[in-house]
């Protein structure tokens, strides 16, 4: 695997409640979401037996993380209150935490108040779409918790993103946007971090295709990189089919992603994600 950090050196660990993750080598992030409403219906868990029987399949099928989410981020979603969003993920992850306790689990949320309490729940990570942009307190919460943050790059709300996406040059931009974000991370002293594109957040589908070609370009932040491209439009519209179809369209642009530097695969199909990996880092060795 060193063919892949000659360019910019980049963290390979994780501290997560106690146990250190290594990214020598990719890893695969499952999507456990509870919620009605998720853009990939397969998805959608809307009891504990079904979030339990769900986690069990994933960990069996080789997932390094499990990433719940309360609410939906899919263009144009409904918002829900954050009463909503804690009576969702809190129970899902106390029961997780309880029957695996050795499971890595991660909190999708943008809220901090929400993300506090999924961390008490027995959540390790906080995974935020907005990059703190929609809660003023993250940054601190997480500085407060000291637990490893995906910082993801998004303008706006899942309900105005689509009217942003904007740029002279996406990548240059994303970056740049990050990077300021990375710089106040680091003042507030927070160590692990993990930056994610965003895909599909205020990004055309061109944007899309344009940020995976040139994903190594974040490299340069030391970093590791999250893609999640898991079964989005950039995959089933460029295609013309549905989600329920677009998994070796995922296995292909999580391939190249894999080659431009990802370190953490977010997905449905944990099973084929894991296979992808093995055969790219066997090609490499």
């Amino acid at each position: 695997m060193e063919a892949k950090d000659t360019l910019f050196k980049k963290k390979t660990t994780l501290y997560c409640r106690g146990k250190i993750l290594s990214l020598d080598l990719p890893r695969v992030m499952g999507i456990l979401n509870v919620t009605p409403d998720s853009f990939f219906a397969d998805s959608r868990l809307q009891s504990l037996d079904e979030v339990l029987k769900r986690a069990a399949t994933m960990l069996a099928d080789g997932a390094d993380i499990l990433d719940i989410g309360g609410y939906s981020s899919r263009p144009g979603a409904a918002d829900i209150s954050v009463q909503e969003e804690l009576d969702r993920v809190v129970p899902a992850i106390e029961a997780i935490h309880a029957a695996y306790p050795n499971a890595i689990i991660s909190i999708d949320t943008f809220r901090a108040q929400v993300a506090e309490a999924a961390v008490a729940a027995g959540a390790a990570i906080i995974n935020d779409i907005s990059g703190g942009n929609l809660d003023q307190n993250m940054h601190d919460t997480v500085a407060k918790l000291q637990v490893p943050y995906i910082l993801m790059h998004m303008r706006g709300t899942p309900q105005t993103m689509a009217t942003l996406a904007k740029y002279e040059d996406v990548v240059t931009e994303v970056l740049d946007e990050l990077q300021l974000k990375v710089y106040s991370l680091r003042q507030l002293g927070i160590k692990d971090i993990i930056l994610d594109p965003g895909f599909g957040f205020a990004k055309t589908i061109d944007h899309n295709f344009e940020l995976l070609k040139r994903m190594d370009e974040l490299r340069i932040l030391g970093l590791p990189l999250l893609a999640g491209l898991s079964r989005k439009s950039m995959v089933y519209k460029s295609l013309g089919i549905n989600q329920a179809d677009a998994l070796t369209g995922t296995i292909a642009v999580n391939t190249i992603a894999l080659t431009k530097g990802a370190d953490i695969l977010r997905v449905h199909d944990v099973k084929e994600a894991k296979q992808t990996i093995q055969l790219y880092t066997k090609a490499l060795l």
